[in-house]
């Protein structure tokens, strides 16, 4: 099973398009949510896993009141990285598990958390593991964690490392018996087990098994040599999405096979194993139109213009990556000059904002775009609105467009 093709409901959104066109003077420009298709997506994503293995959607990849509603009947649990995400979480669902993790939580935040009754702290580090604990103390609540280690590797490849490299997260790998020799001296913390969450957009689901396997060798290890009883094991998210071939996505259907046989390789059947997707759960559901309201050439090169930019939909320029689209043509046109567009070229679409980097995607052939014709990005439900500059300029938001039996505008 592969992520819902955004191509299958194309023509639905040429029609709502082209009904939005002609009942407004104001270029178009808004999010669609397909939520009918998240909701299988998430259901069949749960489904397949081993029963040892729970799934939590990481709502930083889109934290919007809709889809964390539908995503949240499917899942096990929500995880988060920030209180006011413990908060959002909450508004979905009131008894629905969360867990927390992210680098620099505030004494607010991990007070926050453990009065909103949190599954899981992911403790980033010896000093937090201390505040942990000595806010729990003055609470006289028990905190259940997870320690995140920063494994030293090597990796399989993917796009983004968050291990395994300097970075901000989880505790250096030599300093594992330290950590876990406090956490066990700390009377109002139960250690459950780790964080291991190393890489980010892995589209191979074999190298992501190799990845699991490496992760169960160092946890069999450390609870040997100190002899403790890991519970869980949170293998981070990191499935991943090709935007550079919308066709090749990753084999969830072969990878859950592959963990199933996994964990009863490895005897890990009693241990939870703790999924935290983002991206790979609702990327496919979003997308982003942009009505074109200027083409023209500079330096040899066409440069289409569209209402709005990366202010709403930064992805692209973070990846640095030309994001997948479709050109959705419109018949109106209200001038009495002509028409401009062009033919059989390689565009580069761009937005409104006053920097070079505003760019969605660059040199991309198209078979004919014209002033006025609406663009569409596909795979734009995750990490597009919620990661995005919206107030620079000070441009109008987009609308939000959610679709099941009847759409709904917002």
């Amino acid at each position: 099973m592969n992520p819902p093709s955004p191509l299958n409901l194309l023509n639905q959104l040429a029609r709502i398009i082209e009904e939005k066109k002609r009942a407004q003077e104001q270029p178009i420009c808004a999010y669609l949510y397909d939520l009918d298709a998240l909701r299988r997506h998430v259901e069949e994503v749960t489904r397949l896993l081993p029963p040892s293995c729970r799934l939590f959607y990481a709502m930083k990849a889109n934290s919007d009141a809709e889809i964390l509603k539908t995503v949240s009947e499917h899942v096990h649990g929500l995880e988060v990285a920030s209180l006011g995400e413990v908060i959002k979480a909450r508004a979905a669902s009131e008894r629905i598990p969360v867990i927390f993790g992210g680098p620099g939580k505030t004494d607010a935040e991990i007070r926050g958390a453990i009065e909103q009754q949190v599954a899981l702290l992911h403790v980033e580090s010896l000093h937090e593991l201390k505040r942990v604990e000595h806010i729990a103390a003055s609470m006289n609540r028990i905190v259940s964690i997870l320690l995140r280690i920063n494994l030293s590797g090597p990796f399989p490849q993917a796009t983004l490392a968050m291990a395994g490299t300097p970075t901000q997260f989880g505790i250096d790998e030599p300093l594992v018996g330290e950590a876990i020799q406090l956490a066990l001296s700390c009377p109002h913390i139960s250690l459950e087990g780790f964080h291991l969450h190393s890489l980010s957009n892995q589209l191979d689901w074999r190298s992501h098994l190799e990845l699991l396997a490496y992760y169960f060798d160092k946890v069999d290890g450390w609870s040997e040599q100190y002899g403790i009883n890991v519970s869980t094991i949170n293998v981070g998210g990191g499935i991943g999405v090709n935007y550079a071939d919308i066709h090749s996505q990753f084999a969830w259907n072969d990878f859950a096979d592959g963990l199933s046989r996994l964990i009863s390789e490895r005897n890990k059947e009693g241990t939870s194993m703790l999924f935290e997707c983002g991206r790979f759960l609702t990327a496919a559901c979003g997308y982003y139109a942009a009505e074109v309201i200027d083409i023209k050439k500079n330096h040899g090169k066409h440069f289409v213009i569209v209402r709005g930019g990366t202010h709403h939909f930064r992805l692209p320029v973070s990846w640095q990556h030309n994001h997948p689209f479709a050109v959705i043509p419109l018949d109106t046109w209200k001038y009495p000059f002509e028409r401009k567009g062009t033919t059989d070229s390689d565009v580069t679409i761009v937005g409104q904002l006053c920097t070079p980097k505003d760019v969605f995607a660059r040199d991309v052939l198209v078979d004919r775009i014209r002033i006025s014709d609406v663009v569409l990005f596909l795979y734009a439900g995750a990490y597009g609105w919620a990661i995005s500059h919206h107030d620079f300029l000070s441009h109008p938001h987009p609308e939000r467009i959610y679709l099941e039996s009847t759409p709904v505008l917002t």
